[in-house]
């Protein structure tokens, strides 16, 4: 049977189960924009302490279990464990989209991303990181979510909020500028799914698509542009390469893999496509490159392209303190800030003095001979003065994977000073 013109230029969705769910504040007002944007056979959720406006599921999350000092992600989460491990269950995909550095977005996430792996779904979050203007405290917090969340995750995809700087001046606000920041993670996941959603004339099996992802736990980005008119692929690699997230296309040279996803109208021609992946190809020079090209009849003249880059080499897990997950530590260092923000002691203790016996297995650890019958090495104490801590004095020492950091390193290390 052969296809008509007409049958050719529309859209063709795959029967791909795709779910987007928005964590924290931010997350929910991204999630809300893209269903007023109408993204096709998308489900929606929102994970949040307060409802929103929404047509899909919310799943409540008491303020105060995220406040609590011995509080961990699931238990915060505990009674809406249940129907999240439903929702996701005959997913194919899921999208997360949360802004790291406050709690529920940075804390919740990574519990999300478990979930949603264990049920069988390639999972993708899309994360802003705050503006270095928000302090350092909020930034080591989104630190801690994003190692955790890439920990879980098949893929993630950073927006660092202060790259939005370039695209605004002085006089814009700081409504529009979060208004700015909240579009350009839509746009990212909109281009996603458009990947995955239309079944293009070249095509990116989902297969493939998964098997670059999955199991690597790597830092992705992403670069949207749209351009009409005679001129449109020329351009529109003008407006990737102008991309905050691309860094003139620089960015692009330290990409492992490379997907890209090209849609217009009836009137795409092979030229365009060529003209665009020849850029894009140009710049990804080490990295796997997939390409997608669909035509869509509402686009008119309209040239859509997409690409979602992962940085590094795929497949090298990423683990956070020796272990995949690690929620529990996350939520601690969140709710205990003051426990990561302390200073370090000001004290330097003089340094122990050692026997005889260890003088000589330390000796022979580092390979030298055993001074039986001959004169024993003694490492005196150094008449070091003993500073006070003053304001610190009461301090605990800074015990970290057993080994007190306020001790010099030789003396943790165990070497001798000749």
């Amino acid at each position: 049977m052969t296809t008509s013109p007409e049958t050719a230029v529309r859209p063709c969705r795959r029967q791909i189960v795709i779910k987007i769910i928005g964590v924290g504040g931010a997350g929910a007002t991204v999630v809300q924009q893209l269903q007023a944007r109408g993204l096709a056979n998308a489900a929606f959720a929102v994970m949040n302490t307060e409802p929103v406006e929404l047509s899909g599921e919310y799943f409540p999350v008491d303020a105060r279990h995220l406040r609590s000092a011995d509080a961990t992600a699931e238990s915060a989460m505990a009674e809406q464990l249940p129907r999240l491990q439903a929702w996701c269950v005959d997913a194919d995909v899921v999208f997360i989209v949360a802004g790291l550095g406050g709690k529920a977005g940075t804390t919740l996430s990574p519990l999300v991303a478990r979930y949603a792996k264990e049920s069988g779904a390639l999972t993708l979050a899309f994360v802003a990181q705050p503006f270095d203007c928000e302090g350092s405290r909020r930034q080591q917090q989104a630190r801690a979510g994003l190692n955790h969340l890439k920990a879980v995750a098949d893929g993630v995809v950073c927006l660092p909020n202060q790259k939005i700087l370039k695209l605004i001046d002085e006089n814009t606000s700081l409504l529009e500028t979060f208004k700015i920041s909240g579009a350009l993670l839509a746009d990212g996941v909109r281009g996603g799914w458009q990947l995955l959603s239309y079944r293009g004339l070249i095509e990116i099996h989902f297969d493939e698509f998964r098997d670059l992802l999955r199991d690597g736990h790597t830092e992705s980005l992403y670069a949207t542009a749209e351009a009409a008119g005679p001129n449109r692929s020329r351009e529109i690699v003008d407006k990737l390469l102008a991309h905050p997230l691309l860094d003139g296309g620089r960015a692009l040279a330290d990409a492992g893999g490379a997907l890209v996803s090209i849609v217009g109208g009836a009137g795409l021609t092979m030229a365009e496509i060529n003209r665009v992946m020849e850029q894009i190809n140009r710049q990804c020079e080490n990295a796997q490159v997939l390409m997608s090209a669909a035509i869509d009849e509402t686009f008119g003249d309209r040239l859509a392209v997409t690409v979602i880059a992962t940085l590094g080499e795929p497949g090298n897990r990423l683990e956070v303190n020796g272990a995949p997950s690690g929620e529990t530590d996350l939520q601690a260092a969140l709710l205990n800030p003051s426990d990561r923000m302390r200073p370090a002691s000001r004290f330097v203790p003089p340094p122990p003095a050692l026997s005889p016996e260890k003088m000589e297995e330390l000796a022979a650890r580092r390979g030298g001979r055993s001074r039986k019958g001959g004169v024993r090495m003694r490492q005196e104490q150094l008449p070091l003065e003993v500073i006070s801590k003053g304001r610190f004095d009461k301090s605990e020492p800074t015990i970290y994977k057993g080994e007190d950091l306020d001790q010099p390193t030789y003396i943790r290390r165990g070497m001798v000073l000749n």
